[in-house]
């Protein structure tokens, strides 16, 4: 399979081509560098790469530029003035093929997924609980499961809550304690995850992995870009929903080795919003996923500014290397250059410390892995560029690219079946509906007056005062009544006939 032309070296020894070997695309990678300095458009040539040897690849637009991957890009005197230093005789414009997706379903098709995939540990991250909530919210997966209740959307989670909170004690007692100031915590913090549209995020149906990786009857890859310009300005959101989305990939996928190229390209834009604040039991289960997902045939890539965003040991799984250009005005700046030129296989040509400095835009140090996975010495590299356009594209030019999506029947449509809040909430009127029963059969003979019924009944037949004393109607007093005369009458006929009375 041929490799992924990624540029040409202009080390003052080398002038060879720098290529990215299809068969350690999963060895993961990272792209760095200053903001300006071009590491948008290295994603884009190394995504249009992977997609034209078959392999999809999924990435986050997070200024709104990658978007142009889209459509073909136009030909210009710079960009013809490029090709021909690169010596790339292949070279067309052309469009790839492309998905849009968006949490909030605007920008591109929903990705949504369900509570109970997203699991306590993330939603707990992006709720910003602390331990005692935390563990709280581990109790609401526990009960749902013991009780066979269906958390799949935000509405369901805030009534396994209410349910808790009604049988605190009892579940205190079996599960573990759960204060109400716990709960107050998490239901607020659902509040403003929904003020802030999360709510869309949450419900069926949900997306199904192998949408991601995609090809076209011609056999390139599909890219799916999704939208992160809004999403980025909420970091936890943000960088919880792609750490979900690898944990997926990595839980799901079987295990398939060495293969000749990856399955699948994951893309990890502002790297640095995964791990700032992240605990360490989340770090320790980044690194996990990093190191084995490989053998699933997953490559991820980090893209950030500095590489020492990305902590040590998920650096060092990192074998495909490309460095724009970092200027050290600052001490953070000068630390950030001495590792990565540390982190480089060293070049006796190239001085890299000088060099990352003074590298212009759409230049790189790169270097990859080559025959049996060792890497290259870093060479300085003109970055070949991308054969889409360069830059964002209209509403219209995504709307047409979206309208002809093999996706978009499935998942434009919400869908909302049965679950935890609709199953407790027929719990609840079917146990009101039997408090209620004793009433409804009571007939109007045994209503103790209610309305102009009851009165008519209460005085024609009488009634039971609160303390239980009885009062006649008038039915009884006319029987009482009659009875009393009937039986003057008899006992004078009776006595009349013993004493020889005339009457």
């Amino acid at each position: 399979m041929d490799p992924l032309f990624v540029g040409k070296a202009i080390t003052t020894e080398t002038s060879g081509n720098v290529v990215l070997l299809p068969k350690y695309g999963n060895r993961h990678g990272l792209v760095a560098g200053a903001t300006g300095t071009g590491k948008t458009v290295t994603l884009m040539t190394l995504a249009e790469g992977f997609s034209r040897i078959g392999v999809p690849v999924f990435l986050a637009d997070v200024k709104g530029d990658v978007s142009g991957l889209a459509v073909p890009g136009a030909p210009s005197e710079k960009l013809q003035a490029r090709i021909a230093q690169l010596g790339m005789a292949d070279y067309r414009n052309e469009a790839a093929p492309v998905v849009f997706w968006d949490l909030w379903g605007k920008s591109g098709h929903p990705v949504r997924t369900t509570v109970s995939e997203m699991g306590p540990t993330l939603l707990g991250r992006i709720l910003e609980l602390n331990d005692t909530q935390s563990g709280v919210l581990d109790i609401v997966f526990k009960l749902a499961d013991d009780r066979g209740l269906l958390l799949l959307d935000l509405e369901d989670l805030r009534a396994l809550l209410g349910l808790i909170a009604e049988e605190r004690k009892d579940i205190s007692t079996s599960y573990g304690l759960v204060s109400t100031q716990s709960i107050g915590a998490i239901q607020r913090a659902l509040l403003r995850l929904e003020q802030e549209g999360a709510d869309l995020f949450f419900g069926e149906p949900a997306l199904e992995l192998s949408d991601l990786m995609r090809t076209t009857t011609d056999g390139r890859g599909v890219v799916n870009i999704l939208a992160a310009d809004q999403l980025i300005l909420k970091p936890k959101l943000y960088s919880s929903f792609l750490l979900w989305l690898l944990s997926e990939l990595f839980e799901t996928l079987p295990e398939v080795g060495d293969m000749d190229k990856p399955k699948l390209v994951f893309v990890f834009d502002e790297a640095h919003l995964l791990f700032d604040d992240a605990p360490p039991a989340l770090r320790q289960r980044i690194e996990q996923v990093v190191r084995i997902i490989r053998s699933k045939g997953v490559g991820v890539y980090f893209c950030s500014q500095f590489p020492d965003d990305v902590p040590d040991e998920i650096l060092g799984q990192l074998g495909n290397r490309f460095q724009h250009a970092l200027r050290a005005f600052t001490p953070r700046d000068q630390k950030a250059v001495k590792t990565a030129a540390e982190t480089f296989v060293a070049n006796p040509a190239l001085d890299v410390a000088k060099a990352i400095g003074q590298l212009g835009v759409g230049e790189a140090l790169v270097s990859t892995l080559q025959d049996k996975g060792v890497p290259m010495p870093v060479e300085h590299t003109l970055i070949a560029p991308p054969r889409c356009r360069m830059g964002a594209i209209t509403d219209a030019e995504r709307q047409q690219v979206r309208a002809g999506s093999p996706v978009g029947m499935k998942y434009d449509t919400r869908v909302d079946r049965d679950s935890a809040a609709e199953m407790l909430a027929k719990k609840a009127e079917a146990k009101a509906g039997q408090a209620q029963a004793p009433e409804a059969k009571a007939g109007p003979e045994d209503a103790g007056g209610g309305g102009i019924g009851g009165a008519l009944h209460d005085f024609l037949f009488g009634s039971t005062g609160p303390r239980g004393g009885k009062r006649d109607g008038v039915v009884q007093q006319v029987a009482r009544n009659e009875a009393r005369r009937l039986g003057t009458r008899v006992l004078r006929g009776v006595l009349g006939g013993i004493f020889g009375g005339k009457r």
